[in-house]
């Protein structure tokens, strides 16, 4: 192999490895959250270290017993999103990505007349503890964002995975992910725009997963639900 090649493959193994064990920067995420009016929640899973979310990953699929005041929080009218942002496997891509998507996405949900849970910041999460957040929020829908696994091209890809009527015990045919979100992958913009469908249908057809299809570009050619 030449020694170039060599080279940025260690470069690019040394950047996923570092997203793994990256953190939230929950000083900026708050702040920035709090600019867009938002609440915010901090929660951390089960798993008490770095280690230990990477050994057992059921204990990142639920929430720490101290975490769990989330339902004190909960508004006497059920939410109808609760958003959710968690390390995941890179922390780094929420850190640079889930601000921007917000910008783009907060406006249309907004307009839409969504009623907001306040948003949770999760650390040493995985993708099913937005069940457990969602049922405590009383939210009809949970979406959360999520760095995904980091591979050697990508170590900070943001991933949003959107389920209705979240629960512990909900399983991945129940979810919808929209993957590789970023400027270089699935821009902001254009992730907004396919999450908000995605929003606006499961809550009106009452579902998410396989059975809620995206079926934003047929609608665009004058195609029915039905069809």
């Amino acid at each position: 192999m030449p020694l170039h090649e060599a080279l940025a493959f260690r470069l690019a193994h040394a950047h996923a490895r570092d997203a793994v064990y990256s953190t939230l920067d929950l000083p900026r995420l708050t702040a920035g959250l709090t600019a867009l009016a938002l609440p915010v929640q901090p929660v951390r899973s089960r798993a008490a270290t770095r280690e230990q979310y990477l050994q057992r990953p059921d204990y990142g699929r639920q929430l720490a017993r101290e975490s769990r005041q989330l339902q004190d929080t909960a508004a006497p009218e059920a939410a109808d999103v609760a958003l959710i942002l968690a390390d995941g496997l890179s922390a780094t891509a929420v850190n640079e990505h889930a601000l921007p998507l917000l910008h783009e996405l907060l406006p249309k949900l907004r307009q839409a007349g969504f009623r907001l849970a306040p948003v949770v910041l999760a650390e040493q999460a995985r993708v099913a503890l937005s069940d457990e957040i969602g049922e405590l929020l009383g939210a009809r829908l949970a979406l959360m964002l999520i760095g995904e696994r980091p591979g050697l091209s990508a170590p900070h890809s943001l991933g949003a995975y959107l389920t209705y009527a979240p629960r512990p015990g909900r399983t991945d045919e129940a979810r919808n992910c929209v993957s590789n979100i970023r400027p270089e992958g699935l821009p902001y913009a254009a992730a907004a725009d396919k999450l908000f469908y995605l929003v606006q249908e499961s809550l009106r057809r009452q579902l998410s997963g396989v059975a809620l299809k995206d079926e934003m570009g047929l609608l665009g050619e004058g195609m029915s639900d039905n069809e």
